[in-house]
């Protein structure tokens, strides 16, 4: 029996599902690439939740039917069914299957919806975020006590970015309710595209923070949204008038959670030798380059395909910011098909240079400190799109992501709001849920 804060789970079953099909012999080495090498060990997760109401088998049937299916889209997604080799640089496509754990819940399924905590929701999961293992793929089939259902899948972050997550997800949903899985197309040339470079003394996974890191769910309201991007449209309408876009719902939520962690954790700042040390403020977004590419890549190319902006906001004297969408634009807008093509051909990685290059660009020199905070945008994935053969989700969340000083934007299921996920210290979660101005914009339903 595991027992949460919430949730009480009883594992009913641990299986494992083999594909249906063996990989062919050539297929057996997956080779991963470099934008897989600079990729934390972590696990991509989501749990689906569907309503009682709208079951049209029973639990026995369901379960059968997504085991059956699996086994199925794993033939085409056949380095999921594989293992992680040594130094992560292969997997070994040897067919040995995904763990499937059935669990049931002793609760009703809207204790955990109504007011949704992403600590909560991990429970869900076959494997913890942050937990480090060979498996590639891991899912766990949960049943609540009131017949509501939830599946919680974990893809390693390692050979898959988020929306090869959700492709391989919506795939195996439509192979679930009786599509055809020869008529999944797919796309594994990630390795042949993006080489492999030598990387001396590069550990990725020392981005996952050793603290502890405290995730809360903010919900803002299509009506929020509309009245924050307003108020930045104007504070930069002369922009706007040179023939700028308005900015962007992400961008102005980026602009104001960024700028409200700023004023809630300003007193943090540590003194050295009677005088404040100098600190860099760097704001990272996730890019997605499939589309950037010659030719361009479809939106089934299976891999990490994604590139992380860095800007370098600055404020004014009242604490706003005003140039943030203009700088992620400008960073957007040099990810070209020559940027590309000299990030696949250089043969050597070294990102404490790179780290020193972006440092001395901002006129800090060697001695400035580099205080970064992190983006990432799900609005506009096919979050939603899944139907196994019983209707969409009622509602999808991810697990606590455990990265200092990370947002992830959702779209809200209907109504044009947003979930933004932010994942901070302890310490620093203290004061930044308790800032009045987010609280402001924020509806209480997605405070947790």
């Amino acid at each position: 029996m595991i027992m949460t804060k919430m949730l009480r789970l009883e594992v009913i079953s641990a299986q494992i599902v083999k594909p249906s099909s063996p990989t062919p012999q050539h297929l057996r080495r997956y080779n991963l690439s470099f934008l897989d090498q600079i990729t934390p060990q972590v696990n991509n997760s989501m749990v689906y939740f569907f309503d009682a109401a709208a079951q049209k088998f029973d639990i026995i049937d369901i379960s059968d039917r997504l085991k059956r299916s699996l086994s199925q889209v794993l033939t085409q997604y056949y380095p999921l069914a594989g293992r992680l080799m040594a130094k992560n640089l292969t997997v070994e496509c040897n067919d040995e299957g995904v763990p499937y754990t059935e669990a049931r819940v002793r609760c009703r399924l809207s204790h955990v919806i109504d007011d949704p905590s992403p600590a909560d929701v991990g429970e869900l999961l076959p494997f913890k975020m942050d937990e480090a293992v060979d498996t590639v793929l891991g899912v766990q089939f949960n049943v609540f006590e009131c017949g509501g259902m939830a599946i919680g899948i974990c893809i390693s972050h390692k050979i898959a970015d988020a929306l090869s997550y959700f492709q391989f997800v919506k795939s195996w949903a439509t192979v679930t309710r009786g599509g055809n899985p020869e008529h999944i197309t797919t796309h594994f040339e990630s390795s042949a595209l993006f080489p492999p470079k030598h990387m001396p003394g590069y550990d990725p996974d020392c981005l996952v923070p050793k603290e502890k890191i405290v995730c809360n769910r903010f919900v803002f309201e299509a009506s929020a949204v509309e009245s924050l991007r307003s108020k930045y449209s104007e504070k930069v309408a002369k922009n706007i008038l040179e023939g700028q876009k308005p900015p962007s719902r992400v961008e102005v939520l980026s602009t104001f959670i960024w700028t409200r962690f700023l004023e809630a954790t300003k007193g943090e700042e540590e003194e050295e030798e009677g005088s404040k040390k100098k600190k860099i403020q760097l704001v990272a977004w996730a890019a997605n380059l499939r589309p950037r590419m010659d030719p361009p890549l479809p939106e089934y190319a299976f891999g990490n395909y994604y590139w992380p902006m860095r800007t370098f906001p600055t404020l004014d004297e009242k604490g706003e910011c005003h140039d943030m969408g203009r700088k992620l634009r400008e960073e957007l807008n040099k990810m070209d098909k020559g940027f590309i093509a000299k990030l696949r051909e250089c043969e050597q990685w070294n990102p404490q240079q790179k780290k020193e290059e972006m440092v001395r660009s901002t006129g800090g020199g060697e001695e400035g400190e580099i205080a970064a905070f992190a983006f990432s945008s799900l609005c506009w994935f096919p979050v939603y799109e899944v139907d196994f053969g019983w209707g969409n989700p009622t509602w999808v969340g991810p697990p606590t992501w455990k990265f200092k000083n990370v947002v992830t934007f959702k779209d809200t299921k209907s109504s044009g709001g947003i979930e933004a996920y932010v994942s901070l210290t302890e310490e620093d979660m203290a004061k930044f849920e308790h800032d009045e101005q987010l609280l402001a914009h924020v509806s209480t339903a997605g405070l947790k």
